[in-house]
């Protein structure tokens, strides 16, 4: 998908990314202190390193901020899964490496993923579903994981039942951020990773299972 452009007066790319690095570091902070609209542009500046004059070379509103936090969680998990894509396609080895990549993206990103959450409906009109469709790409890219696993015998698995188990991944991951006060006094990340594969893959041999006897059809 066609990224939505934040326009920015510097030209160099370099920088511009760096800089956006740094605001939404600040921002991320600030909004779950906070809230996004008790945020002002000029706290994200202070936070962020530099001046308000500064922070509006980069950005033309506070919600292009909020937006940046959104997509920047989706290009760590898409750069994640890509790898898993085009190694050891269509292995359960791949399909659980993806899975453990996906949940250590969501555990080096958990306060980004807090704030998206919370903060996603205040998003312009124009830059909300972009994030949606985004959100949906992600599953998808477990789905294509999960299928190459079904084309490859290694899964017997129905359309339907790939889809929702994509689906479940991918709040199974979340799932450590949101419920992170409890979960990561329990579990260590890789505790975590582990017992939910198992609970994953046990569900998924149960799939296979009842497909095999028709009692599961499409």
């Amino acid at each position: 998908m066609k990224k939505r452009e934040v326009q920015a007066s510097v030209k160099d790319e370099r920088l511009v990314q760096r800089r956006r690095d740094q605001m939404i570091k600040g921002a991320v902070s600030l909004f779950k202190e906070k809230g996004f609209h008790r945020t002002t542009t000029r706290e994200i500046a202070k936070a962020a390193g530099f001046s308000i004059g500064t922070l509006y070379e980069y950005i033309r509103s506070k919600e292009d901020v909020l937006y940046l936090v959104c997509d920047s969680i989706y290009d760590h998990v898409s750069e994640r899964l890509q790898e898993d894509l085009e190694d050891k396609q269509g292995t359960l080895e791949s399909l659980k490496h993806g899975i453990a990549n996906y949940f250590r993206v969501i555990d080096e990103l958990q306060e980004e993923i807090l704030v998206m959450y919370q903060e996603a409906k205040s998003l312009t009109k124009d830059a909300l579903p972009y994030v949606l469709k985004k959100e949906n790409e992600m599953a998808a890219m477990f789905e294509k994981l999960i299928t190459l696993c079904v084309e490859n015998g290694e899964l017997n698995l129905t359309e339907s039942q790939v889809k929702i188990l994509s689906h479940t991944i991918i709040v199974e991951g979340q799932m450590w951020s949101f419920r992170r006060w409890t979960l990561q006094k329990l579990f260590s990340l890789e505790e975590y990773i582990e017992l939910q594969t198992e609970y994953l893959f046990s569900g998924i041999n149960g799939l296979s299972q009842a497909q095999k006897k028709g009692t599961i059809t499409k």
